[in-house]
């Protein structure tokens, strides 16, 4: 069973990744798609999403870890899932498929002084290849962008009881992204986002928001 786990747990880009790119686009364009607090069933979303939190919590504490540990376990879940899990399950079809033949590229493995600092302070360290960057990226500027416009309309209309949940759960991707934020925004060591693959995410993220029009508007 253990091996098994191994074996599907890249499977996971599927949910994490339509919790990334769907609900944000229906809070963007105003498509609901979870009950409106006033509705009965309303609580068992919250609820489900609070236990599945909590019981990963309690299974951290329980191992000795704080509770730091947990917040970074989910993070960097949520990083794999957008990005390596997507690339390796993709890679592994067409390997299949007979359509890529293995390849193995020699990546550096040294840590200078200030990466090791970093890594020691618990500071994510994002110097690898925007091809890993721009997808993750993109998704947290696509959340960033529906926060901002589900939270305005809510405001300004009055609309919480209907998009009470799509701005929670925008809310919480954004509070799980904060490094990614940091990375783009406040950091400028050499373990930063590099600003042009910033640039690049954001015409992603257009790009996404420009194809969601055609689907939720």
């Amino acid at each position: 069973m253990c091996y098994a786990e191994l074996a599907f747990l890249p499977l996971t880009l599927i949910p994490v990744n339509c919790f990334a790119v769907v609900p944000p686009l229906c809070l963007v364009y105003g498509v609901p798609i979870y009950p409106m607090v006033s509705d009965p069933f309303f609580i068992v979303f919250p609820l489900a999403f609070s236990m599945g939190i909590l019981k990963h919590l309690i299974e951290v504490l329980s191992s000795g870890h704080p509770a730091r540990a947990c917040i970074n376990e989910i993070r960097i879940m949520m990083i794999k899932s957008v990005t390596c899990h997507v690339y390796g399950t993709i890679n592994g079809i067409l390997k299949q498929l007979g359509l890529r033949k293995s390849t193995f590229v020699p990546t550096n493995k040294v840590s200078d002084d200030e990466q090791l600092k970093r890594y020691e302070m618990g500071v994510f360290d994002f110097q690898t290849s925007p091809i890993f960057l721009i997808p993750m990226v993109s998704l947290v500027m696509l959340n960033i962008a529906a926060f901002m416009v589900g939270t305005g309309r809510a405001i300004l209309r009055g609309d919480w009881n209907r998009t009470f949940l799509h701005i929670t759960l925008s809310a919480f991707i954004l509070f799980m992204s904060y490094p990614v934020i940091e990375g783009m925004i406040v950091r400028k060591d050499k373990g930063r986002i590099a600003p042009p693959v910033t640039l690049l995410s954001a015409l992603v993220c257009g790009a996404i928001l420009v194809l969601g029009w055609f689907c939720f508007a």
